[in-house]
């Protein structure tokens, strides 16, 4: 019989003494799943002093053994298979939210297993550097319309809420689910969804999900406005501990750090990973029969380039999947927008989608040659994340490598470092004059287009590949700093064209570099 890890071994030291310990305890290949999964259930660190190289020698050492995959069977009956309304009916009692009444400025609330979120995961408190487990208990949540699971039961969490007390209270961010979290800036809805990882997505050997083992919350002091999460990451292919620096606002910050220890050659990963709902919109309508005029919690992906070029690209809801890739080196930032900000475009109280927050990127760091990679999922459903944009490295991560990489991540109204050029607001297609021509209206808004000297002189640089552009023309409204652009799209016999559009005066560009493909 296999030897459990000794657990007062692996907490004697920290650092590498720490990951020497694990390694003793498992140097048998027939010990190492017992001694794996013990890391997940023992309380790790608890009672210890934090270091944060402790989760990163905790992945190293992961790394070393093969992945033991994340169990669901200590759930109660029925809990795997709640219908969301009554999983949402599950909440964490008001005293029971971490740092509740002590004017810290954050609030947890652990969040409970069920429904899709049923695999386990531990949550830990950092207090005076001491590392405290938050224990599992049914009295400490409203179960609503659920039957409690028994009271000697030990489920863990599925992840916490963050809440903000500073000056106006909001929810402002939640980690559950494999790598998933979002967050808002204040005003918002929760909309956009981020991943900490992602691995060969929209490949036909199939997707890897990885998912966060462990939390580790630093509490924080009071009116410092920021939050520190420490998480451990596992999956097949590699490991992972990062660390995650939240600051919330009228724009909701978080920087991102993260090590990382493949366990095998990875020659499709993604990181700064966002996903987002579009269904439908006046650039791609697909004969939806809905009564609200748009339905998208996204309209488009902006991009900064290494060369400092700024484009934007709407996004679709289209037939067939549709994968784009951006070639580029060392790119200053790019990321999921929103720019409808008018109900009036959605008519739909219940969603406000006009809330919804845009993602902004920004690496920190080299981060090499690779390429924006943006998939376009077919959806029937405004409740699927059908648009998913990540970096991809170009160079693979070799088997037994350790990588960091970091990124600031912005949730907010709209980036926060704006181009001073016209932006791409509003885009129509619809039939051309003749055969399968596509006519296309793209509206520009910027405060250089109010400039009679500016507007006189610019011109709509555009070009198809493959295909012909036919008919240009240019309407401006200075009053309304506003230059719409019409031309048509002779595609050919092709089935796909990729269209490039900027407004140019005196030679410079006026305009951002609006991106499109269009598909028959």
């Amino acid at each position: 019989m296999s030897k459990p890890l000794n657990r007062r071994q692996f907490l004697e030291g920290s650092g590498s003494a720490a990951a020497a310990s694990l390694l003793a305890a498992g140097q048998a290949s027939a010990q190492a799943p017992t001694a794996l999964a013990a890391i997940n259930q023992s309380f790790l660190f608890e009672g210890k002093t934090f270091d944060p190289a402790l989760v990163v020698d905790a992945a190293r050492i992961l790394a070393q053994r093969p992945v033991v995959p994340l169990v669901a069977t200590d759930l109660p009956d029925g809990y795997a298979t709640l219908p969301f309304d009554l999983y949402s009916g599950i909440r964490a009692q008001p005293g029971a939210l971490i740092w509740a009444g002590e004017n810290r400025g954050f609030t947890v609330e652990p969040l409970h297993r069920g429904y899709v979120f049923s695999n386990p995961v531990s949550l830990f408190t950092i207090e005076d550097g001491t590392v405290r487990r938050v224990a599992f208990d049914r009295s400490k949540f409203d179960y609503g319309r659920v039957p409690p699971p028994p009271a000697n039961a030990d489920l863990q969490f599925s992840g916490m809420r963050i809440a903000t007390g500073l000056e106006r209270p909001f929810e402002v961010a939640m980690f559950q689910g494999a790598t998933f979290f979002r967050s808002l800036a204040r005003g918002q809805n929760f909309g956009a969804l981020a991943r900490a990882l992602i691995l060969r997505p929209g490949e036909t050997r199939g997707e890897e999900i990885p998912f966060f083992r462990a939390f580790w919350i630093e509490r924080p002091s009071p009116a410092s406005g920021l939050l520190v999460i420490h998480a451990l990451l596992d999956s097949e292919s590699l490991t992972g501990a990062l660390r995650m620096t939240l600051r919330p606002g009228d724009v909701t910050l978080i920087d991102v750090e993260m090590t990382l220890f493949a366990r095998q050659v990875l020659d499709h990963i993604g990181f700064g990973c966002t996903m987002g709902t579009f269904l439908s919109g006046p650039q791609s309508r697909r004969g939806f029969d809905d009564v609200r005029p748009a339905v998208h919690e996204i309209s488009g992906v902006q991009m900064r380039s290494g060369t400092g070029e700024w484009i934007y690209r709407p996004v679709s809801n289209p037939a067939t999947l549709q994968v784009s890739s951006f070639m580029d080196s060392n790119p200053k930032g790019f990321g999921l927008v929103q720019r409808e900000r008018d109900p009036a475009a959605f008519m739909d109280d219940d969603q406000r989608f006009e809330l919804r927050p845009s993602v902004w990127m920004e690496p920190l760091g080299d981060w090499g040659a690779g390429s924006v990679q943006l998939i376009e999922i077919p959806s029937e459903s405004d409740i699927n994340d059908n648009v998913i944009m990540y970096w991809r490295p170009r160079q693979p991560l070799a088997a037994g490598s350790e990588t960091s990489i970091a990124y600031r991540q912005a949730w907010c109204w709209q980036p926060p470092e704006r181009p001073g050029l016209a932006l791409a607001t509003r885009m129509r297609q619809g039939r051309g004059s003749q055969g399968r021509r596509r006519r296309f209206l793209v509206d520009f808004t910027g405060d250089r287009l109010a400039d009679a000297g500016t507007v006189a002189a610019t011109r709509a640089h555009i070009s198809t590949t493959p295909g012909q552009i036919h008919n240009i023309r240019l309407w401006p409204f200075p009053e309304r700093k506003l230059m719409r652009v019409g031309f048509e799209v002779d595609p050919g016999t092709d089935s796909l064209c990729e269209l490039r559009l900027v407004l140019q005066s005196g030679g410079q560009p006026v305009s951002e570099t609006w991106l499109n493909r269009w598909t028959w």
